[in-house]
């Protein structure tokens, strides 16, 4: 068989921007359109979530940053907070293993204290089993707040100045930036917020000062490999200019 004869394997229709943020929203009402429990737009949602990391993978995605469990979720019932965190587990203990095989690294960022032991012990273990790998970086924002974020990076900073290794005067946006739950990650190029909400809820705030924001109106648990190809051929169509000259999407 010639060269030419040869099956061509598929590409990809456009460059994927580096890093993907996004906020899962919508699976209560996708729930309650259907008449059917929130525990099952919950379930549902980890449905999509298996998609979205399996579809990045595939398009070309260095980094994937998930709104899992803010810190603002703890005021919900305690009946769905009890379904989500058993959600959690079982997430981890079945898919953390494929996750490993296919090359994923996870990465956690939120408030670690305080969480049920058993709950914190998943996360070490998620993110110490896949620690060497290096496909793509799924990146977990569970217990998670932006203030809270920036608060614990002033407080780290603080700690620094206190103890004599480190001075008022070198604190700068590089200081705080490199106190933050995931100093050495890049900020998101896009942020994808599903159920038509224009928000971005305490979600990713100082890293997302230049990102591009994308908002779509289909709820999460429908959210498939065509909606995050359309939100990132949206995001191809802006120009990125930082502050100053325009500069091209998809780098």
């Amino acid at each position: 068989m010639s060269e030419a004869d040869k099956p061509q394997s598929a590409q990809p229709a456009f460059t994927a921007p580096r890093h993907v943020a996004i906020i899962m929203d919508g699976n209560g009402r996708w729930a309650a359109a259907r008449g059917l429990p929130r525990a099952e737009g919950h379930r549902r949602g980890v449905e999509a979530l298996r998609r979205t990391i399996r579809s990045a993978g595939e398009i070309g995605i260095k980094i994937i940053t998930i709104f899992s469990f803010s810190a603002e979720n703890w005021s919900r019932p305690a009946s769905e907070i009890g379904e989500l965190m058993g959600l959690l587990r079982r997430f981890i203990r079945n898919d953390l293993a494929e996750l490993h095989k296919s090359n994923v690294r996870v990465r956690i960022i939120g408030e670690r204290d305080g969480l049920d032991p058993d709950i914190a012990r998943l996360l070490t273990e998620a993110e110490e089993l896949t620690k060497d790998n290096s496909g793509l970086t799924l990146v977990v924002a569970f217990n998670y707040g932006a203030r809270q974020e920036i608060a614990r990076a002033a407080r780290r900073i603080a700690e620094e100045v206190a103890a004599g290794r480190m001075a008022t005067a070198d604190i700068g946006l590089e200081t705080i930036g490199r106190f933050l739950d995931a100093p050495d990650l890049p900020d998101p190029d896009l942020i994808i917020r599903t159920s038509g909400e224009q928000r971005l809820s305490n979600f990713l705030l100082w890293q997302s000062a230049y990102s591009e924001l994308v908002f779509v109106p289909t709820n999460w648990p429908d959210f498939d490999r065509a909606t995050l190809e359309a939100a990132i051929s949206e995001y191809q169509q802006r120009e990125r200019r930082f502050g100053g000259l325009v500069a091209k999407t998809g780098s």
